[in-house]
């Protein structure tokens, strides 16, 4: 709600979790000082990162003219995500409470990504929908020290073909 204050670790985790854009818009606001300093500083990144086909126009992913990316690219970001633990943490949340101002109690937020619940070994990363690019699905699990990242965009079937690619990516690797 417009004046509530949270921490950087509930805000990622709202992201995470809840999906919540205006959670993206803060922390862009927050750490760079404007949204588009944030891009700037998001395009820079990609750059940095040798990203080719990736380029971003807000901080949290929904339809704009100039903001696109491939599967491939994303597995790349997951990547770098998935090498920091506070990160991996975040991503692999099930279910977390968010503070509720200084009201009493707590909002409960549920991770919508169910390769959470029925993978083994599934450390998360991320679910989305925009009308452009349809369903898309970042998920990651981890076996026997190895981790396999599958991505998928405009994919309805993205859960059962995301346990055919990590299983494939595991027997395989």
């Amino acid at each position: 709600k417009e004046g509530e204050q949270m921490t950087v670790d509930v805000l990622l985790k709202c992201i995470a979790v809840a999906s919540a854009n205006d959670a993206a818009v803060a922390i862009a606001i927050g750490t760079a000082g404007s949204v588009e300093a944030f891009v700037d500083y998001m395009n820079q990144k990609a750059q940095e990162m040798g990203l080719s086909d990736t380029h971003f126009d807000n901080p949290h992913g929904l339809d704009a003219e100039e903001h696109y990316t491939t599967a491939y690219e994303l597995a790349l970001i997951a990547r770098e995500l998935l090498s920091h633990p506070i990160l991996r943490t975040v991503c692999a949340t099930r279910k977390t409470t968010i503070p509720q101002g200084e009201n009493p109690g707590a909002r409960l937020v549920v991770n919508h990504n169910k390769m959470l619940r029925y993978y083994r070994g599934c450390i998360g990363v991320k679910t989305g929908f925009t009308k452009s690019a349809g369903r898309i699905l970042v998920s990651s699990a981890t076996r026997d020290g190895r981790r396999i990242i599958a991505v998928t965009i405009n994919d309805p079937a993205d859960w059962n073909d995301h346990a055919t690619l990590l299983e494939e990516g595991f027997a395989r690797y």
